[in-house]
């Protein structure tokens, strides 16, 4: 008998998205292993998200939140300094509203068992049409993480938990009035008590709301006073550098004025000396005017006569290299006669006197030719070599020249050349022939078929 699986309390974590709505679901297991880096969230890359862990029950009903931040990086990996306990916060936890199981346990930042854990949670919307607890117990109602539920009928009380009254009471004295009288009093208890419950469920929700609302206050006015200080502080600043712009503005004005005053003053002298030397120069112009002129025309003759003997110093260098340059152009002149008399010499000596000496030194001259091998070329051959070198070859090897160009052409590609229909080359490689006498067009350039057809074309 195999041991069935029982539903149990789940935990879970839910992230929010900026939209609103609940944008990802996973199991605790699942989020400790995103912890320890095991798993990446791309999608929240260099986010702060908002997170709920909420502990589910069999009939999937919430009974713990704690509403906490998560920093993820630019990989998507979560903030590795993050050590939020959120089931010792969710055990700790004050009550909250009654999610369907009771009062559930809710951490939030408004209502924290533990004060230095405030600043890294957050307080969900509990606004009408807005309501993030409502929100997820929607989402968990839906069970989209497949969590094992608990059937109704297993709600109900097992026989053997059942009390039986005593059999002198199973009958009263008048039935029918008292079972009326306590239905009534149990029916007026149970709406009290459901009336009691309901208003205790939306005091706590209406404090915790007020609470959460303090705290956004509180936050906006903390804001609001540090850039209040902050706008105070760069004002004053900024007045303090007006003043003392404006200090050294009036000071650098009034050393203007100084400036300016003792300018004008010696202005007023500097006019008065000039008049002063003008009345003089005018009494001493033509005097000085002549000395001027007669100083002026002595310097003149002194700088044309040393100019004069400047030039002539040049042109006297240049005397000596043209004089040098006219002995290296009659050097080149007589280079230019030697190297054409020697030009002339060696134009006078033929292609065959070359060819004579050089035999008469012992050089042979020696080519290659398939076919024919090495041949050694008589001096007096080699005029008839270089007019046709494949006559000259066809001839060593006792063939005519057509022949040997057709044997070449089988030896260097041995292969069918016979025609097919299609009008290409056969091309199927033979047996190649290495004489150029042994070589028989049409039989030694074909392949064994061409060749038994082209017998029968012959005997035909």
């Amino acid at each position: 008998m195999s041991m069935q699986n029982k539903p149990q309390m789940v935990e879970a974590v839910m992230f929010f998205s900026e939209r609103g709505g609940i944008c990802k679901e996973m199991l605790f297991p699942e989020f400790e292993a995103l912890l320890d880096g095991v798993v990446n969230m791309p999608e929240f890359a260099d986010q702060q998200m908002r997170v709920a862990f909420v502990l589910i029950n069999p009939r999937l009903l919430i009974k713990s939140a704690v509403f906490f931040y998560l920093d993820f990086d630019e990989n998507g990996a979560p903030d590795t300094g993050w050590n939020i306990p959120l089931q010792h916060l969710a055990e700790r936890a004050g009550r909250g509203p009654d999610l369907g199981a009771g009062p559930i346990r809710l951490a939030c930042r408004s209502q924290c068992p533990v004060s230095w854990h405030q600043m890294h949670l957050w307080d969900p919307s509990l606004a009408p049409g807005q309501n993030d607890l409502v929100l997820l117990r929607d989402v968990v109602k839906r069970n989209l993480l497949g969590l094992l539920i608990e059937d109704d009928a297993s709600q109900a009380l097992a026989p053997e938990r059942l009390q039986m009254a005593s059999e002198d009471k199973w009958y009263a004295a008048d039935p029918a009035q008292e079972s009326a009288d306590k239905a009534a009093e149990q029916a007026a208890e149970k709406v009290d008590q459901e009336q009691r419950q309901k208003a205790a469920q939306l005091i706590k929700q209406q404090r915790l709301r007020i609470a959460s609302l303090s705290q956004q206050h509180e936050e906006e006015l903390a804001k609001l006073k540090l850039l209040n200080d902050e706008q105070s502080k760069n004002l004053q600043a900024q007045i303090h550098g007006l003043h003392q712009a404006l200090r050294q503005q009036e000071e650098l004005n009034s050393s203007l004025k100084a400036q300016l005053a003792a300018q004008a003053a010696s202005i007023q002298t500097s006019r008065e000396e000039m008049t002063e030397q003008l009345r003089t120069l005018e009494r001493q112009g033509r005097s000085e005017s002549d000395l001027v002129r007669a100083q002026l025309e002595s310097e003149l003759q002194a700088k044309i006569a040393s100019a004069v003997v400047e030039y002539k110093e040049q042109i006297a260098i240049r005397d000596v290299e043209l004089a040098y340059r006219k002995e290296q152009d009659s050097q080149l002149l007589q280079e230019i006669e030697r190297l054409k008399r020697e030009r002339n010499e060696l134009a006078g000596q033929s292609g065959d006197q070359i060819l004579e000496r050089l035999a008469k030194l012992g050089v042979v001259f020696v080519v290659y030719h398939p076919g024919a091998g090495h041949l050694t070329i008589a001096l007096q051959d080699i005029a008839r070599y270089q007019d046709n070198p494949m006559a000259y070859v066809s001839a060593k090897c006792f063939v005519s020249e057509e022949q040997y160009r057709q044997w070449l052409g089988h030896y260097q590609q041995p292969s069918c050349e016979a025609k097919l229909p299609s009008g290409e080359r056969c091309a199927i490689p033979i047996d190649r022939i290495d004489t150029p006498s042994r070589f028989t067009l049409g039989d030694s350039n074909c392949c064994a078929r061409h060749k038994a057809s082209s017998r029968l074309r012959t005997v035909s």
